[in-house]
């Protein structure tokens, strides 16, 4: 069997590109072709039920992002609460570049993204808002505060990644990550 050509995180990182630029219904199996670097063909190969398979792919690798980048780090007990949720913050802004980029769990929840992929969006977004309660318990809330905070959590950087997009200004998104901060450490 040969090597693969592209590296499979490269590869779903350039998928993530162009769902984010062009949505699920905008992004032609060509346009994923040229973006992997890979002949249609060898795209088929490695995805043989097409554009589904990519979005689910892509959608896996995320959650995957969620849990080692927030989950794991703000469960971590060995490391102070106001350290996971700096280093969870730098990660954020980091996977969001400073605002630049739109989620990929907003993008393909869009149109027919939400029937096809529905479930594993809510899973990743179960995730997070997991990782966030455990946090707010371990800053001092009550459960049912620390999972009222968790949503907020979610709500701040998903809706100020809308509003950056949309006021073409990185502040909405640098603001919504000190309330995120200011939400814990009050």
């Amino acid at each position: 069997m040969r090597p693969q050509k592209v590296a499979d995180h490269v590869l779903l990182e350039n998928m993530i590109s162009v769902f984010r630029f062009n949505g699920y219904e905008g992004a032609s199996l060509n346009d994923l072709a040229n973006a992997s670097g890979l002949k249609k063909a060898s795209l088929y190969h490695r995805f043989p039920n097409g554009k589904k398979e990519i979005g689910s792919a892509v959608l896996a690798y995320i959650t995957e992002g969620i849990t080692n980048n927030i989950y794991q780090v703000l469960a971590d007990k060995n490391v102070s609460a106001d350290i996971r949720l700096n280093t969870v913050l730098e990660n954020i802004n980091e996977v969001y570049d400073g605002g630049k980029n739109s989620c990929i769990l907003r993008v393909l929840s869009m149109d027919s993204g939400l029937e096809l992929f529905g479930d594993q969006i809510k899973f990743s977004m179960n995730i997070w808002i997991d990782a966030f309660t455990l946090l707010g318990i371990d800053f001092g809330s009550t459960k049912k505060e620390a999972k009222s905070k968790a949503n907020k959590s979610l709500v701040l950087i998903q809706g100020s990644l809308v509003v950056t997009k949309a006021m073409s200004s990185l502040i909405p998104f640098q603001e919504a990550l000190k309330d995120l901060r200011n939400l814990y450490i009050e």
